[in-house]
């Protein structure tokens, strides 16, 4: 049964969830999201591995803090969980957003780490298209609220294949999108918009380093994902070819073999 645990963290509540035995393994997972995004992984991962499960604070069952304003920033709270479970050589796994803490986390406390992943995940910072875009839906969402932004923005992090076949999944999805509010949004985004160039981070580690691709990803282009893919002097590189921005469920079979075959292999 999943161990569900809450810390305290400069004043407000972070949820998380442990689940299993072995080496730990902390998933994060993305924007719009909160750690149920993983629960495929955890249904297949949960016989090999310790996995600890947190909701980003502002996500989930964790509170909103405004204190928390950049990816250091969350990253600290990352580490306030890794410290309460005395985790040592731990594999952080970083979805999306929850991949720029996972690069924040591991500038700021390398030691705590085994290695890491990126599973539809930039090390490159925002372009300036990028920002433009992001500023834009934090002015939708300033307008509109939180709910209005995440009904048009989820439905373009899948395939249209998956989305007909999966209506239900996508539109479950949305509907947890009722526990975000615009702040927490907006503060993500003002995070992404400023978070720098973590590419040094690829150059630099000694580790191998997991790369999980979507070919018909929006967000993270695969183009953009592959040059990334030469900086480390250890790269495992997984193409997804049939998903979009959310694999874990778009090819969760496909996925989970790709984890389980990667995080074995740092035994």
């Amino acid at each position: 049964m999943p161990e569900n645990n809450n810390i305290s963290f400069k004043g407000e509540n972070i949820h998380y969830r442990v689940i299993g035995e072995g080496r730990p393994v902390l998933l994060l997972h993305g924007f719009c999201e909160d750690g149920y995004v993983w629960d495929h992984q955890i249904d297949f991962l949960k016989k090999y591995f310790r996995l600890i499960v947190p909701d980003i604070p502002g996500s989930g069952l964790s509170a909103f803090n405004k204190q928390l304003v950049s990816m250091d920033d969350y990253a600290k709270a990352i580490k306030a969980i890794i410290d309460s479970e005395n985790l040592v050589d731990t594999i952080m796994i970083g979805h999306s957003m929850g991949g720029y803490i996972t690069l924040a986390f591991i500038e700021k406390y390398p030691e705590l780490l085994k290695t890491f992943g990126l599973f539809h995940s930039s090390a490159f910072a925002d372009t300036e298209e990028k920002k433009a875009t992001r500023l834009k839906a934090i002015d939708f969402m300033k307008a509109n609220g939180a709910q209005a932004f995440v009904n048009t923005s989820v439905p373009g992090l899948f395939t249209d294949n998956f989305k007909k076949d999966h209506a239900k999944q996508v539109d479950d999805l949305i509907e947890r999108g009722k526990n975000f509010t615009a702040d927490a949004l907006i503060q993500y985004y003002h995070a992404m918009i400023n978070r720098p160039d973590r590419t040094s981070i690829l150059k630099n580690t000694t580790s191998p380093v997991l790369f999980i691709l979507g070919e018909k990803d929006n967000a993270v282009p695969l183009q953009s994902g592959l040059q990334q893919c030469y900086f480390p002097s250890q790269s495992h590189v997984n193409i997804l070819t049939n998903s979009a921005h959310m694999g874990m469920w778009e090819e969760d079979k496909k996925s989970n073999n790709i984890l389980l075959n990667f995080l074995q292999s740092m035994d």
